[in-house]
């Protein structure tokens, strides 16, 4: 997801909306052609113009990424899994000129749980977190884009090949080999089970037959074209998120029609399970904050995140407890300076990746995270701070 890098002087958050990409499991490469955000029939002079682009997690650094610890639930030590990723350039500095954001998390609710302890914690030495946010930033001139604008058609490519991923998961770096055939990639032991259970025991014996480049799993112009983990059915459905200022909803969305008719979630469904929700708060501040939330979402409901690094900007807190305090949101671990809100992640999210709505499924208010001020550079991905209500 594009965010423009003026987005520093905007005053408004935007709502950002989620759009769905081609739902036929028997394409591997994940290629995905853009929907009209209309929804109306394009012409035949338009279709011509619709290209088909791969989409995926990728990478902006494909030579330092996160690895060890970082890859890993604090609580549990399960391997984090990719949410999405936000592209949000600053155009202040020349040492942000790419700017991307990645935010990981763990799929157990009780990790969750303890996460939400752990970030009341001021300033400790060591928090378990199973929310983690990455900050990676390359001047315009580097070792991996060309320091040209991109054309668009198909004729870019990467100056150096990028990173091998995970067989199983696709996300983090494939650091480990499959001991018997030698071509299959794992970021952990973990996932090397899971992919042997799933199939890859069979698979195995044919690879060591006819062994591929271990760069067969490389991700090229900074997106992984790797092929779904076969087996993997907890990995989230993919999507592309569109940017849309929440001041078009104001005049445009004014209506109910306007934004059920092509919903990827029936707005009787939101509607009710925003009310259920509600109906779990005891306090009155609280149904009455969430009511307000729920009015303001309510706008555009299929918004996920909500993205505004403006100076004083701040979350849409969905209810009046779990908020922080200046003091609760620490400095910057790398060059001591101040976080600042930059976006927030919506519940909504959960039901596009159709997680089950029980006691043991995850689920979140919202998810606010917070950047370094000065964006301060350094080589490969830095940490950044995630508040869990």
């Amino acid at each position: 997801m594009d965010i423009n890098g003026k987005g520093d002087s905007v005053d408004e958050l935007k709502g950002l909306r989620i759009t769905n990409l081609d739902d036929d499991d028997d394409d591997d490469e994940n290629i995905a052609v853009d929907e009209d955000d209309n929804g109306e029939d394009e012409d035949d002079d338009d279709e011509e113009e619709q290209e088909s682009v791969i989409l995926g997690f990728a990478w902006l650094d494909p030579d330092n990424l996160p690895t060890g610890m970082s890859c890993v639930c604090d609580v549990c030590g399960e391997p984090l899994q990719f949410l999405l990723q936000v592209y949000a350039p600053l155009v202040e500095k020349d040492s942000t000129f790419h700017r991307t954001l990645f935010v990981f998390m763990c799929l157990s609710m009780k990790c969750l749980l303890r996460d939400q302890h752990e970030q009341w914690k001021r300033h400790p030495d060591k928090q378990s977190r199973s929310v983690k946010v990455f900050r990676c930033q390359l001047p315009r001139a580097n070792s991996f884009y060309s320091s040209k604008p991109p054309e668009g058609n198909a004729t870019d490519k990467p100056l150096i090949p990028g990173a091998p991923l995970c067989n199983w998961c696709g996300t983090w770096k494939g650091d480990k080999f499959c001991s018997s055939c030698k071509v299959a990639r794992y970021c952990s032991q973990k996932h090397q089970v899971m992919h042997w259970r799933a199939g890859h025991k069979l698979e195995c014996q044919q690879l060591s037959l006819s062994p591929q480049s271990s760069d067969s799993n490389a991700c090229h112009g900074g997106v992984a074209q790797i092929k779904a983990p076969k087996g993997n059915k907890s990995l989230w459905p993919e999507y592309e998120m569109k940017n849309e200022h929440e001041s078009e909803y104001d005049t445009e969305m004014s209506g109910d029609e306007e934004h059920t008719d092509n919903s990827l979630i029936p707005r009787n469904k939101v509607d009710d399970t925003m009310k259920s929700l509600m109906d779990t708060f005891e306090g009155d501040g609280d149904k009455k904050s969430w009511a307000s939330f729920q009015e303001r979402i309510g706008k555009a409901p299929e918004q996920v995140l909500r993205y505004c690094r403006s100076a004083g900007s701040k979350p849409l807190w969905p209810i009046l407890g779990g908020r922080p305090s200046k003091a609760d949101i620490p400095i910057c671990s790398y060059c001591g300076g101040h976080l600042c809100f930059e976006f927030q992640i919506l519940p909504q999210l959960l039901y596009y990746f159709g997680v089950k709505n029980d006691a043991e499924s995850l689920d979140w208010a919202t998810i606010a995270v917070y950047t370094c001020e000065a964006s301060c550079e350094g080589v490969g991905y830095k940490q950044e701070f995630a508040w869990v209500q």
